[in-house]
């Protein structure tokens, strides 16, 4: 059939076009090429095409019903030949015929329309991919038969087809290259990472090499800075050398001269007190002079006589220093002979004063001494008469008038001690020479002015005023006075050192505890912890103290036969000297000072210190002393104060150690002993006696002594 035959010979033309030899090239972005580089060739028909169009022709088709109004627009040429061809003919299968042929012709158009459409968007690749997802309609409906609308069909779909492949492949291909592209930005950025890296490390390499260098340059530089330096300080150093030597020798000079004119005005010092003094002396050789002498006046005439010489020999060298200059030492020399013969002349006009005077005096003497002999002998018969009482007294009372033998041996093992260690250093207490005489001084003073330094201010000052006084017992050296002392420089030394120690540990309780009474904590707990160090220091205390204080024993010392009323007043603690014995409340206030500072020794202890157990001399002693005390006959005065002293430092510390017993020995006192002491004290010797009561009634009421004043606490020894 010519429709059938016409319809393969458009397929092959089709098949034969541009459009049918499209490929895809999977390899096209490799070489570089745009996907659709098979599509951008020139279109052009087969020669089979031409056959067609020409055999669509010479149908002379005018008019078609089923074209529609673009397709007429779009294609003049066959929109009028179309209705001619189909009016032409009358029978169906004609129609179909002309309408096959029609449609191929359509066909083939929009194929030429589509290969132009697709040159146009090779031109512009950017939108390819959304014209090709809207592919062009047919701007005609053609009426075919089934098996060309088939093949049409099959065609199109196979178009579609492709499209959608190439569309995916695209956007797979799109999608890869993204992948590829942010992998490959990724390893870039890496890259510029690592290299930036890399640069900084060299820079900073560089940097650090730099700065090392710039280190060792500034070194050196610093080291010959260092060198002219030390250059220019060798040059300053002489310098100053040859300075100071100039100006050394100047003031030498100026010293000199300085001396010179001291000296100068030394001597005429000197110089004019030597003519005062023998203008002084030789008015005691004048006759009309009072002298309260028996001389005869002729023997006074020649002193004077002899004085007039020597004033005018002074006057003569006076007078050659009235021009300004100084006395020679020649000058010297006469004043000072002349100052010793007038001095020699004095001696011997008082050598015979005193002569003189010595016939009245012995004859004074010889009168007084017979007159304290008579003193004494009644002193004496008053002394046995009140020991005779006393003795009756204890045989009818049952106490005893002295202290036990075990006490007494105890007491007089101490005293030869003490007397011993003062043999002991005999050599120092009459010095041969100069030095040890200096030697003697400073140690005491190291002793001594520790002991007076103490005080109730703060516990640190009295741990310094602790170790400086074990230092020195223990043979170190301490500075004394800005000089560096030991007991190591003398043999005795350390002898010396404690017994004077000692002794100024018993004179500042005489003293300075009986003025104020809280003093004697603090040089108890010092007393006490030389003690516990160095106990043959605290013998010689207790020695001191006996000796001053018989009381302390206790002890009342009887007067023996042939011993002086002064001598045994000494022996009883109180103070004789030319102007006679002291006062009862004089000494009443030192004993009672001494009391106070033992009581406080036998409670204290040193609180840094390391030994272990008992203290040397601790509160049984206390509790020995009271007891004894109680079995010896009271004196009038003395007990009761002694008493009171002692149980208002001591009462509380007692109380608490032996607790029922110490009340039971305060009841005895009051109820036995106290009447005793009320008995042999006079009317006006009260005052200690009421205290003593007074003390007894208000512990035993309310069962409690109260600890005394100025006990140290723990925030004392934190200050």
């Amino acid at each position: 059939m010519p429709s059938e035959s016409l319809r393969w010979e458009t397929l092959q033309a089709l098949k034969n076009s541009p459009k049918a030899k499209i490929t895809f090239d999977p390899f096209w972005s490799e070489r570089g090429e745009h996907i659709l580089a098979g599509c951008k060739e020139a279109l052009s028909l087969s020669p089979q095409s031409v056959a067609v169009l020409e055999r669509l022709s010479s149908l002379s088709l005018q008019k078609s019903s089923f074209v529609d109004s673009s397709s007429r627009d779009s294609s003049p040429v066959f929109s009028e030949e179309t209705p001619a061809s189909l009016s032409s003919t009358g029978s169906i299968t004609d129609l179909n015929r002309r309408h096959a042929a029609l449609s191929a012709t359509s066909s083939l158009k929009n194929q030429l329309d589509q290969a132009v459409n697709d040159k146009a968007e090779d031109e512009t690749p950017e939108n390819d991919l959304s014209k090709v997802s809207s592919p062009t309609s047919p701007r005609a409906i053609s009426l075919l038969s089934p098996r060309a609308m088939e093949t049409t069909g099959c065609i199109i779909r196979f178009k579609e087809d492709q499209r959608e492949k190439a569309k995916l492949a695209l956007r797979l291909r799109q999608e890869t290259q993204e992948q590829m592209v942010v992998a490959v930005a990724s390893a870039e950025s890496e890259q510029l990472k690592r290299f930036e890296e890399l640069m900084e490390l060299k820079q900073r390499q560089e940097f650090q090499s730099m700065r090392d260098m710039m280190d060792r340059e500034t070194k050196e530089s610093m080291g010959r800075q260092e060198k002219l330096k030390e250059e220019q300080r060798h040059r300053l150093k002489i310098l100053n050398l040859r300075l100071r030597e100039a100006e050394q020798q100047r003031l030498r000079e100026a010293e000199l001269e300085r001396q010179r004119q001291t000296e100068g005005r030394e001597r005429l010092r000197n110089l004019n007190s030597i003519q005062e003094e023998i203008l002084q002396l030789n008015q005691l050789l004048e006759p009309s002079t009072p002298s309260g002498t028996d001389l005869p006046p002729a023997s006074l005439s020649s002193y004077s006589v002899r004085g007039n010489q020597l004033c005018s020999q002074v006057s003569e060298v006076v007078r050659k220093t009235a021009e300004g200059e100084f006395p020679s030492v020649e000058d010297m020399s006469v004043a000072e002979r002349a100052l010793h013969e007038m001095r020699a002349l004095i001696q011997q006009m008082q050598e015979e004063v005193a002569k003189a005077q010595e016939k009245k005096k012995k004859e004074q003497e010889e009168e007084e001494e017979c007159r304290k002999k008579e003193e004494l002998q009644a002193q004496q018969e008053a002394q046995k008469a009140a020991e005779k009482s006393a003795k009756e007294k204890v045989q009818r009372k049952g106490l005893q008038n002295s202290a036990e033998d075990g006490t007494l041996k105890w007491f007089k093992e101490l005293q030869e001690s003490a007397s011993q260690c003062a043999q002991a250093f005999e050599q120092l207490n009459s010095p041969a020479d100069s030095q040890t005489k200096k030697l003697k001084l400073e140690l005491q003073k190291a002793a001594t002015i520790p002991v007076s330094q103490i005080s109730s201010n703060s516990g640190s000052q009295l741990r310094e005023i602790f170790d400086k006084i074990d230092k020195l017992l223990s043979g170190r050296a301490v500075v004394s006075g800005g000089r560096s002392v030991s007991t190591s420089q003398h043999p005795q030394g350390l002898d010396f050192v404690g017994y004077k120690l000692a002794e100024k540990f018993v004179k500042q309780g005489e003293e300075e505890v009986a003025s104020h009474h809280e003093a004697a904590f603090p040089i108890a707990v010092v007393a006490s912890g030389i003690w516990e160090l160095h106990p043959r220091v605290g013998d010689l205390i207790l020695a001191h103290l006996h000796k001053k204080c018989p009381y302390a024993v206790p002890h009342y010392p009887p007067m023996k036969d042939g011993t002086p009323v002064e001598e045994y007043q000494r022996i009883l603690g109180y103070r004789v000297d030319d102007g006679g014995v002291e006062g009862q409340d004089s000494f009443l206030k030192r004993m009672s000072g001494m009391i106070r500072l033992y009581a406080a020794v036998i409670q204290l202890r040193w609180p840094y210190g390391s030994k272990q157990g008992p203290v040397p001399h601790g509160l049984n002693h206390g509790w020995r002393w009271l007891a004894q005390m109680l079995n010896m006959e009271p004196l009038a005065d003395i007990t009761a104060t002694l008493l009171f002293d002692f149980l208002e430092v001591c009462g509380n510390a007692l109380m608490k150690q032996y607790q029922v017993q110490f009340w039971k020995l305060i009841l005895l006192l009051k109820d036995e002993y106290f009447p005793r002491i009320e008995a042999v004290t006079a009317s006006g010797q009260m005052g200690s006696v009421i205290r003593l009561k007074q003390f007894l009634e208000t512990s035993l009421q309310s069962r409690q002594i109260s600890p005394p004043k100025g006990q140290l606490s723990s925030t004392f020894w934190r200050s």
